[in-house]
């Protein structure tokens, strides 16, 4: 059934407090018909930021009552992003959700804003929901880091363990991408791959199961991997991909979801409260979704702060 890993994170957020959640520039009826949802289902406050304006006239146009909920008015896109990390800063609400304008323009307000930030670099999970995969596949980063150092890729697994341990996975297992499952000098991502799964030897990386370097055939499908005489624990059964850059993360993503009818949710990690990060595209049930995740991540025992 499609969306059933994200209506089981759903059906896991109810009986939690919802998040006060800055609805940031919501003037299309995409954004701001998931904001509302997502409010009926008691998983956000909204507080909708933004020009008036339009902000009005896109709930007139998708028939929504927004008389209940706090509207900051702003001037434009980029004023809305700058009040919205101010109300963040002042712990006025409790997590950021984007709305209809471009992802450096939301991200660039909160990343230069210290009081929001961590030791941790921040990143981005998509967790996704195929119908033929027994669980959710978490993606990361295929949308903030472009090219992540090995380094960053430290920060990037963290987070995406701490987020599976929010959701109910006590030892996630994560693959480290990439084209091929031996380490070569020429491919730069099996030496971060070696280099990861080292790190986790050494508990520079806990919480989860790493390998790598595997090739996407190998991390999903038990039989490939038996085929190629691959022994690993990760193997055929991984949660969490770690994708070599931006670039094969976002494809791999996008493919899953328009050619496999995935349904796709997404969140940022690395601040000091969660961000809802969805794509201008994305339809109601990836915004629902994506503040499930956001309410079992703040209301878990270990916050959203390394």
């Amino acid at each position: 059934m499609n969306g059933r890993h994200h209506q089981q994170l759903i059906e896991k957020a109810r009986g939690l407090a919802p998040l006060r959640t800055a609805i940031v520039h919501p003037v299309d009826t995409v954004s701001l018909a998931g904001a509302i949802e997502a409010a009926k289902e008691k998983l956000i406050v909204p507080v909708l930021v933004g020009p008036e304006a339009k902000i009005r006239a896109a709930a007139e146009q998708a028939k929504l009552d927004v008389s209940a909920y706090d509207l900051v008015p702003t001037e434009h896109s980029h004023a809305a992003a700058a009040a919205a990390v101010t109300l963040a800063c002042d712990r006025k609400v409790e997590a950021l959700m984007k709305g209809s304008l471009h992802t450096d323009e939301f991200m660039g307000a909160i990343v230069r804003a210290e009081k929001l930030r961590t030791d941790r670099r921040m990143s981005h999970v998509f967790v996704i929901d195929v119908p033929d995969y027994p669980r959710p596949l978490f993606v990361t980063d295929a949308a903030l880091n472009i090219y992540p150092t090995l380094e960053d890729k430290v920060d990037i697994v963290q987070n995406a363990i701490d987020l599976a341990h929010a959701l109910g996975l006590p030892l996630p297992k994560v693959a480290i991408l990439s084209a091929v499952e031996t380490v070569s000098s020429k491919i730069k991502s099996t030496i971060d791959a070696a280099a990861l799964c080292k790190m986790a030897d050494r508990r520079q990386i806990t919480g989860g199961i790493l390998d790598g370097p595997l090739a996407f055939d190998n991390a999903v499908s038990a039989e490939a991997a038996s085929t190629k005489g691959i022994v690993s624990p990760v193997a055929g059964q991984a949660d969490i991909f770690v994708v070599p850059d931006l670039e094969a993360g976002n494809m791999l993503a996008k493919q899953l979801e328009y050619l496999a009818e995935a349904q796709i949710a997404g969140i940022a990690l690395g601040a000091r409260l969660p961000i809802i990060l969805t794509s201008r595209a994305d339809k109601t049930q990836a915004r629902l979704g994506s503040c499930a995740i956001a309410l079992l991540l703040a209301r878990h025992p270990a916050g959203t702060m390394p």
